[in-house]
């Protein structure tokens, strides 16, 4: 299997170095021209529980992007999707399975236009990873899932293939599901959860949840539950316990890449998360007025983080 990878940075070059580890598929990452002089230079390093490795890796540009690849791996963030698309079309021929891993579901319609829903796969990844100052990816905790599958539920030769691919790689879970856009709500249903709660109160979950803010959390699980039941995915009981306790546990460092974002003065994927939610919200007719304040929240640090007027520490 021969697969391109978008970026070697947190998500990228996790999951695209164990492949290469492995020796189970045939990988190139497609970056920027200095992050791939700096991968020829001093190969990919990933720090993780689950052991350390550092290996020389194939590294493309954009410029040199040509066909043949069996699965493109998009693990960009949503605000960089434009330009990720144009970035592997060159890529992409009728072999090819593209398999994002964006957090939310609005990128689904931008790649079914590019490039027609039969390319494209249903995708998350479940990992806590970053890209270190020196290129190191490092891996925080135990979190190491990928799960994908036919967006129609079908178990197909190229997503059993991708799993195969991905069998005997270390510190890697990957799952071809037939259920993979319930897994996407599920995802987006507890992401958006947290991410209101994170970006509203701009602390982790044990921190809302010790002032006081388990109700709050809840509150705010359940309506992103009944958006996802008004798209047709109702959401599971064991699930919904799941992360009410997640929301309760007053003891959780749970936090979410968009509150990381904020604090650190970066873009966020506030649209892509919150602006669904907020639209989802109302064509529910599902109460709004949390998602909305959540989301004008965020596009007030864009306006400050545009006129370069945020907060330095």
């Amino acid at each position: 299997m021969r697969v391109l990878v978008l970026g070697a940075g947190a998500l990228g070059g996790y999951f695209g170095g164990r492949l290469v580890e492995a020796g189970s598929a045939e990988v190139a990452f497609l970056v920027r021209p200095a992050r791939r002089d700096a991968l020829a230079r001093d190969g990919l390093a990933i720090n993780s529980p689950f052991g350390a490795w550092r290996g020389a890796v194939s590294a493309i540009t954009a410029e040199e992007a040509r066909p043949g690849w069996d699965v493109i791996l998009l693990s960009c963030k949503a605000y960089d999707l434009e330009a990720a698309i144009a970035a592997i079309r060159p890529a992409v021929d009728a072999r090819t399975a593209i398999l994002p891993v964006l957090n939310g579901l609005s990128h689904l319609a931008a790649l079914d236009a590019a490039f027609g829903p039969a390319r494209v796969l249903g995708g998350l990844a479940k990992i806590q990873a970053a890209l270190a100052p020196d290129g190191t990816v490092r891996q925080f905790n135990d979190w190491r899932w990928i799960t994908f599958g036919e967006r129609d539920g079908a178990m197909s030769d190229r997503v059993r293939a991708i799993e195969a691919a991905f069998a005997p790689t270390k510190g890697v879970v990957a799952t071809a599901v037939p259920d993979v856009m319930m897994r996407m709500w599920e995802k987006i249903v507890h992401l958006g959860t947290a991410a209101i709660g994170t970006v509203l109160m701009r602390a982790n979950v044990g921190e809302i949840a010790r002032a006081g803010g388990t109700p709050f959390l809840h509150r705010m699980l359940d309506r992103n539950a009944a958006i996802a039941a008004a798209a047709g995915y109702p959401m599971r009981e064991a699930f919904l316990s799941e992360f009410r306790t997640v929301f309760a546990d007053t003891a959780a460092a749970y936090s979410t890449s968009m509150l990381r974002d904020l604090e650190a003065g970066g873009r966020t994927e506030a649209e892509h998360i919150l602006g669904f939610l907020l639209d989802r919200a109302r064509a529910a007719g599902v109460p709004e007025e949390i998602h909305e304040a959540t989301l004008l929240h965020a596009r007030a640090y864009d306006q400050r983080r545009a006129a370069g007027r945020l907060p330095r520490a």
